[in-house]
Parts: structure tokens; C-alpha cells; sequence
């Protein structure tokens, strides 16, 4: 009997790394994603940037704007492909409430983290952040580099 191998690779379709580094993250959230077919088609071959995206609220729903899904050269001619479009993100009526109060209310924005594969679902992480200021930044950079000195240096007494 042969094992089936596990698939190699992530099912992370795209990150947002610039996140963290602009903003704390206090909480996060998976929602689903309401896709067209050129759209996933796209993600699977992984032309997705989602750098620049966050979430607005309109009509009572959240919406992922400012998402990129480039469309794929062999896409269908009678399918118009808008790679910016405002995307409906799927989530329950009580964490729709919780996100829309906490980013009115305590001025705090909602955005995107990670989009990734769930199984057969793309699935958007998108993460209630406050914004950092410039010496919160580079506190970051600081705590960064000293981790990075300090495993060097225990690396090194180790061996010695």
C-alpha cells in the first residue's frame, strides 16, 4: 500500500505584510468572498494583491475594496473582467453588527490580512486595526532587531 502524498504548498493566495507594520491588529475575523468564475480561476493561479484593501461598510454589508484579482489572458471575451471591483464579503448578521459598531465607534478600520483557500472556498482574514504612529513603528523595527541579535548571539554560545 502506497500513501497518498500530502500537496505541497500553501493555500495562501496573497498577504497583506504591510498591515502589522501600519497598524495593531486587535482582533480577526474569516469571512467568505462572493466571486465570479474569472475570479477564482485567477486566484488559483494566483494573481491576487490584496496590499492596499480594506473593508467599507454600505447598506448594512461589508465589501472588500481596493482588491486586485488580475484577470487570466485565456478568460472568456463575453465576460467584461473589472479587477478593482467592490467585492460582497460573506459574514453572520451578529459580526457584521460587532465589526460595524467597533469601526464607527471606537475609530478603529477594518482591513484585509490574508486571502487563502479553504478547502474549495476563498476565504479573506480581515483584522480590526488601529493605526500606528511613526515611533510605534519604529519600536517594531527595534524589538525586531534585538530578537534577531539575541538568537545570533545564543546560537553562537551554543556552539562554543
Amino acid at each position: 500500500m502506497t500513501k497518498k502524498k500530502a500537496k505541497v504548498g500553501s493555500n495562501t493566495i496573497a498577504l497583506n505584510k504591510r498591515a502589522r507594520h501600519d497598524y495593531f491588529i486587535e482582533d480577526e475575523i474569516e469571512a467568505g468572498l462572493s466571486l465570479q468564475g474569472w475570479e477564482v480561476k485567477s486566484m488559483r493561479a494566483g494573481k491576487a494583491n490584496i496590499s492596499d484593501s480594506y473593508i467599507i461598510f454600505k447598506n448594512g454589508e461589508a465589501y472588500l475594496f481596493g482588491a486586485s484579482i488580475q484577470p487570466l489572458s485565456v478568460a472568456s471575451t463575453h465576460v467584461v473582467c473589472d479587477p478593482t471591483r467592490t467585492r460582497k464579503l460573506l459574514l453572520n448578521q451578529r459580526e457584521l453588527a460587532s465589526l460595524f459598531g467597533k469601526a464607527n465607534r471606537d475609530g478603529f478600520t477594518i482591513v484585509a490580512l490574508a486571502l487563502y483557500w479553504k478547502g474549495a472556498w476563498a476565504k479573506v482574514k480581515i483584522g480590526l486595526a488601529k493605526g500606528k504612529k511613526q515611533h510605534d513603528k519604529r519600536e517594531d523595527i527595534k524589538e525586531r532587531e534585538w530578537r534577531l541579535t539575541k538568537d545570533r548571539i545564543m546560537k553562537n554560545a551554543a556552539r562554543g
